[in-house]
């Protein structure tokens, strides 16, 4: 006999929060009601910012072409995807550019193998490996499979070796599989600090994803990513309560757990009680207050600390002298990676395109003024916004706790708090991306599920790659 379904409290409205929303409805059915706490607006990190009565993505722009789950959202959502607008990159050194592309991508294969011999090849054996094993995770989710923490999950995909990468750097794994030490700090380097902000210590595993997304093709949403979040909030129909949850105490009926969730809004504080939560917001301390109660044993504490990180949207002129270019109206980059230099004070910097992308739509010229994303560590001050650009109209700052500090982590944060408490943004410690996160969403709701209705059987089963194909 099933028990009834449960009526579910997700924490977070962000990427996380909206798909374990849908997923948790998809599994438990269309009959339970979802209330889902959020502070500060659907979309989270997924936000944008206006200029010049247009709107540009502030922070998560690309999709990988292999994120079925992110593409499946647009499907069903009937969102269509962006139009790409070409640009060249090139990895600047602080004195010159290490690397640069050209139209012609022949040609900078030729510069690759001529600059790096066999180590590109090398990387994208490394990287493709990795992400052919990633993909198997599509076919057990299919097959209803779970994983009760981020170990198991790994190891179901890759083995120990899967495990390993979380603990070890991506420099170690690439230098020994053959990649020279002047690709990893030109090349490598460039990449993580353009999607994380950090060094080649990242571990290996968030590397191989970020490289996979560097070197894969990429597409965003039209409008803007964050309507995949509001979309599925709107298809759930779930009740979105604007406040913060300011913890989780836990109580007990008739033999079995309750929830109260605990949140102050504009209206004063308030809570309410459910069978299950998942919590899809950061509980790290330097994130969040959030308190657990009445947890025997208690909730432990979550290591780790996250990377501050800054984006400043400028709509100006770029300096493109700064960069070796006196005539601006030769400066050909869309987009500028770094490599690690102490005295270079951005980690990445892109001429970005409007949300919504018209047919008749251009990038502005490099002589012309033009919206530029400028990430960095720290708040760009008059005199490094002076470096990079002539002049400028607006500079618009969103300071961000992006990302785990990677090199902080010994151990992954649990999946499973408590019987029916559920843990979502630990998987960001395995690495950061919105399919990581979709992925993750999609195992919790899966988790929740098989545990509700006792079906063990579809946990943590060894060798899931032989189950699976003899099930096909």
């Amino acid at each position: 006999r099933s028990r009834p379904s449960p009526p579910p409290a997700v924490v977070g409205a962000g990427l996380g929060g909206s798909a374990v929303a849908y997923f948790l409805q998809q599994h438990f059915g269309p009959q339970v009601q979802l209330d889902v706490y959020e502070p500060a607006g659907v979309g989270g990190r997924l936000a944008t910012v206006t200029v010049n009565k247009q709107q540009y993505e502030s922070r998560g722009g690309s999709i990988h072409a292999l994120s079925l789950h992110m593409q499946d959202f647009v499907k069903i959502l009937g969102l269509k995807h962006r139009r790409e607008v070409a640009g060249k990159s090139a990895i600047f050194s602080g004195e010159h550019f290490v690397l640069e592309e050209t139209d012609w991508y022949l040609l900078n294969l030729f510069r690759l193998w001529w600059h790096y011999g066999i180590s590109f090849l090398r990387l994208q054996m490394w990287v493709e490996e990795v992400m052919e094993k990633f993909m198997r995770i599509y076919k057990y989710q299919a097959h209803g499979y779970a994983f009760s923490s981020l170990e198991e999950l790994l190891r179901s995909l890759g083995g120990d070796a899967f495990v390993n990468m979380t603990q070890r750097s991506v420099a170690e794994s690439l230098l020994e599989v053959g990649v020279t030490q002047r690709f990893v700090d030109d090349v490598i380097a460039a990449v993580l600090r353009s999607s994380y902000g950090q060094s080649v210590l990242v571990p290996a595993f968030a590397g191989a994803m970020s490289l996979a997304g560097a070197q894969g093709s990429t597409w965003a949403v039209e409008g803007g990513n964050k309507l995949v979040c509001s979309g599925l909030l709107k298809l759930t129909k779930a009740n979105v309560i604007l406040a913060r949850v300011t913890g989780v105490s836990l109580h007990s009926s008739e033999g079995r757990a309750l929830y109260q969730v605990h949140y102050e809004g504009s209206e004063g504080q308030g809570s309410a009680f459910y069978d299950m939560v998942v919590v899809t917001t950061p509980l790290h301390p330097s994130r969040s207050n959030f308190t657990f109660k009445n947890f025997e044993p208690p909730i432990a504490d979550f290591p780790g600390a996250f990377q501050p990180s800054v984006t400043s949207v400028v709509h100006g002129y770029l300096n493109s002298s700064y960069f070796g270019f006196p005539d601006p109206k030769l400066f050909p980059f869309a987009s500028i990676l770094t490599t690690d230099t102490p005295d270079l004070f951005f980690n990445a910097m892109d001429n970005i395109c409007p949300v919504n992308i018209s047919a008749t739509f251009r990038r502005k010229q490099p002589q012309e003024a033009a919206v530029w994303r400028v990430l960095s560590q720290q708040p760009l001050d008059k005199q490094q916004l002076k470096t990079l650009f002539r002049s400028y109209y607006s500079v618009q700052v969103t300071e961000w706790q992006a990302y785990p500090r990677y090199d902080a982590a010994k151990s992954l944060p649990p999946i499973v708090l408590h019987e029916n408490l559920f843990y979502l943004s630990g998987v960001e410690w395995v690495a950061s991306s919105m399919e990581m996160i979709a992925v993750a969403a999609k195992n919790v709701a899966l988790l929740a599920y098989n545990r509700w209705h006792q079906d063990l059987e579809k946990i943590d089963q060894k060798d899931l790659m032989h189950k699976v194909k003899t099930e096909l």
